[in-house]
């Protein structure tokens, strides 16, 4: 700071506490947002266990492993990926880690993406990557219609034999200082879903399922596919206010400190000044 007068100085400390209350701001905003998605993380999910579990009901009760979803219907070698991320930055490392993870998991691959938030719209259009949509460019506004739509469009190419799996690529909400980017196969239904003994389902009676059970399981996977990515962008949006809370939080703190840096280095400049003015005058008399 040598050379720096005081009067710059304090223009200085008044851009820090200008910073200092932006970024507490958007830290306040974030906090807000992060309880109202880790409540709708909340919400979702019994009526999407409960297509669970009928999903795995029908497949035990029929026994048949030719069932539409469990294998791929042609052997094509290309791959569909479902890739969320953010709309905006200022989210420490939220998008750059789900986009980086994804790109690095596609590479070598015949893979189209279907991207969902304008950060991942972006980074594949950079890439050249094949997208089968980019109408989800604006995350926050996706709805859970929208999710079903999406999972019912994929669901039908892949019955069409476009794509031999599906995956989706998300981040998964751990704790407010832990987000973790994940891959999900969402298609070929996994053995270990249609077998796990996480879901409850009747024992004591059977169940009667119209028309037939292969009419509603083929109805269901589209309904239980729609509730995934629902509770996936959750996930996803929960993580985004958990990252910007946290980096708003650190920059808060970084303000704070170059605010007390800057006001030592002030009173230290005034301090020389003063000095500099009594030599002066004592030298002159």
């Amino acid at each position: 700071m040598a050379g720096v007068s005081t009067k710059e100085i304090k223009s200085r400390i008044r851009s820090m506490e200008s910073t200092k209350q932006i970024t507490k701001a958007m830290e306040m905003v974030a906090a807000s947002k992060l309880r109202r998605a880790q409540m709708k993380i909340t919400e979702s999910r019994p009526y999407f266990e409960i297509i669970l579990s009928t999903i795995q009901d029908i497949v035990r009760s029929t026994g048949d492993e030719s069932l539409p979803y469990l294998l791929p219907a042609k052997t094509t070698g290309r791959v569909a990926y479902v890739v969320i991320a953010g709309d905006r930055g200022l989210a420490g490392g939220y998008n750059s880690n789900i986009l980086k993870y994804c790109y690095q998991e596609m590479k070598g691959k015949d893979a189209a993406v279907l991207p969902i938030g304008k950060k991942a719209v972006e980074f594949f259009h950079a890439r050249g990557t094949d997208l089968i949509s980019d109408d989800y460019d604006e995350a926050e506004n996706v709805s859970v219609g929208d999710c079903f739509t999406i999972s019912k469009q994929l669901c039908r190419a892949y019955l069409r034999g476009e794509y031999d799996k599906i995956y989706l690529g998300f981040t998964r909400f751990v704790s407010v200082l832990s987000q973790q980017p994940v891959f999900l196969q969402l298609l070929p239904l996994e053995e270990a879903i249609l077998q796990g003994e996480n879901t409850e389902t009747p024992k004591d009676h059977d169940i009667l399922y119209e028309p037939d059970p292969v009419s509603v399981y083929r109805a269901m996977v589209p309904e239980y596919l729609g509730g995934i990515l629902y509770g996936a962008l959750c996930e996803s949006r929960a993580s985004e206010q958990a990252a910007r809370r946290t980096a708003m939080d650190s920059a808060t703190q970084n303000a704070e400190d170059m605010i007390a840096d800057l006001s030592l280095k002030f009173n230290q400049a005034r301090q020389a000044a003063i000095t500099q003015e009594i030599t002066e005058i004592v030298a002159g008399s």
